[in-house]
């Protein structure tokens, strides 16, 4: 019995089952990369929003001021300074 589009007639013989799994490979590969780049930011998880680093100078006026160590005129006025010199991004601090 001939198989596979007529393997001993000169058909492309078990090569052609190659080809889906190229396609799936190809596609499989095409989901895997918008998952991991464009889609995410949509969802609305923790990595669409900007982060600060804990030891960032932002970070630090911010636990200073929690903490009572300093007042709000100073806060602003440390904050202004911090963005005028670091520069702000996304517009969340």
């Amino acid at each position: 019995m001939q198989t596979l589009a007529h393997f001993g007639d000169g058909g492309p013989g078990p090569w052609i089952l190659l080809f889906p799994v190229i396609w799936a490979l190809v596609i499989g590969g095409g989901i895997t990369l918008l998952r991991r780049t464009v889609w995410r930011g949509r969802r609305g998880g923790p990595w669409g929003r900007p982060t600060v680093e804990s030891d960032s100078p932002l970070a630090v006026l911010g636990r200073r001021f929690a903490s009572g160590e300093i007042d709000e005129d100073e806060y602003w006025r440390r904050l202004s300074v911090l963005n005028e010199e670091f520069g702000r991004r996304g517009g969340a601090v």
